[in-house]
């Protein structure tokens, strides 16, 4: 719908949709820009959706990534090479650079982008709530974080959060990177390189002392999807025990991220021996792992992106906030069943608050604008039970939701390459 409003939005498009809203590290974005939501409280489940405003998926169309201006890890893009109906379509969402020779240079600006996005989603929200129509979501929140637009919808009896992020899209695989290719890594002989290097992102985020309104920061978020797949399940169990500590211990001074922790993950599938890491009963050991593998890299600030090694993602800390941090993860080291614990205790408190408010829900309910005399709850709650049902299914698969605009109660769905 909102590429219908201003025909800006690629025509045939392709979303990333992640489990996981990006305060869980699934895309490396920045925190502290975004509001605080907790489950139980304000929403049961959480998503991450990277909807391309660009896709340069086509090897004819020469793209410019000036990184002459940038950190590591991130770029400007210039569309000085695109054709006039595209600069003329993005204008409005672009910083210009005039250069001495004369020639104009339009450079795609992420907070533009994100402002024009808010605008459309805010819109096309709007014109939804005036012609309701049964099947659709009801709309509880909408709000700008930064250069995200978080959204959260009533989806049935659940509260669904999804933090929507503008990207650009491209295929293939960026020459600062090449060099990470040619080492050895945990996922050799489990997947193709052709898989591993599909695809990357812009994000709308910009480095340390970078410019915000120009640069963006180079995603691997496809990629990361394909090497949870060669990822053992207890080492999996480890990465989110031990997300669920420190996600809160160690978010005030910014400091360490849920995707600092994936990265240290990443890292220590390449060192250790994979007859080590495939070990079932080993999560305990895998848990200490992790906290001294992230103990390590606060003390000496570096944190290597996994994609770009020589991007060092720690470097900016100050030695105030690193020791701030390394006492408390100190404190968790010296008893990491109590932490856990603890934090077991606030997912059934969420838990408990959820499964309260559905059932106040259910004995209070009256009809939806949006029924015509049926189950308001009915076709949500059939796709969200047949998604479920898929997921469960199909573990590590790619799955691919279609959905008609002018007609939302008929999704059709591909696992790989099945078509259903």
């Amino acid at each position: 719908m909102v590429q219908k409003l201003d025909q800006k939005l690629p025509v045939a498009n392709e979303y990333l949709l992640l489990s996981g809203g990006v305060r869980e590290g699934v895309v490396d974005l920045d925190l502290d820009e975004l509001n605080v939501y907790a489950r139980g409280t304000d929403y049961d489940m959480d998503f991450t959706l990277l909807v391309p405003a660009l896709k340069l998926h086509d090897r004819n169309q020469p793209v410019t990534l000036d990184m002459r201006h940038s950190a590591l890890c991130h770029s400007w893009l210039s569309l000085r090479l695109f054709d006039e109906g595209t600069i003329s379509k993005w204008k409005d969402c672009c910083t210009i650079v005039d250069h001495i020779s004369g020639a104009t240079n339009y450079f795609f600006s992420p907070t533009k982008v994100a402002d024009w996005f808010y605008d459309s989603i805010s819109i096309v929200l709007s014109e939804i709530q005036k012609k309701p129509q049964r099947g659709m979501p009801k709309v509880e929140k909408v709000e700008k974080n930064g250069t995200i637009i978080s959204i959260i919808l009533g989806v049935g009896s659940s509260r669904m959060l999804y933090d929507i992020v503008p990207v650009v899209s491209f295929k293939g695989w960026p020459a600062v990177a090449q060099s990470w290719l040619m080492e050895n890594h945990f996922w050799d002989g489990k997947i193709t390189e052709e898989e591993v290097i599909s695809g990357f992102y812009l994000v709308p985020a910009c480095s340390y002392k970078g410019k915000k309104d120009n640069e963006w920061r180079l995603s691997f978020a496809r990629s990361e999807v394909q090497l949870k797949k060669c990822i053992s399940s207890s080492l999996m169990q480890a990465y989110q025990a031990c997300k669920a500590i420190i996600i809160k211990l160690l978010s005030r001074p910014k400091a360490i991220s849920p995707y600092h922790l994936r990265s240290m993950m990443l890292w220590a599938c390449d060192r250790l021996p994979a007859n080590y890491l495939a070990q079932e009963d080993y999560a305990a050991h895998f848990l200490l792992g992790l906290i001294d593998d992230l103990q390590h890299c606060l003390v000496n600030k570096m944190c290597p992106n996994y994609f770009i090694p020589q991007c060092n993602m720690l470097e900016h800390l100050s030695e105030e906030t690193v020791m701030l941090h390394a006492r408390k993860l100190s404190s968790v080291r010296s008893d990491p069943a109590e932490h856990l614990r603890t934090a077991i205790e606030h997912v059934k408190a969420a838990n408990r608050l959820t499964l309260e408010l559905q059932r106040r829900g259910s004995t209070t309910s009256i009809p939806s604008p949006q029924s015509d005399g049926g189950d308001p709850n009915q076709p949500d709650d059939r796709l969200a039970k047949k998604l479920q049902q898929l997921v469960t299914e199909n573990p590590g698969k790619s799955i691919s939701v279609f959905i008609n605009p002018d007609d939302v109660t008929r999704p059709h769905f591909r696992i790989d390459d099945k078509f259903f």
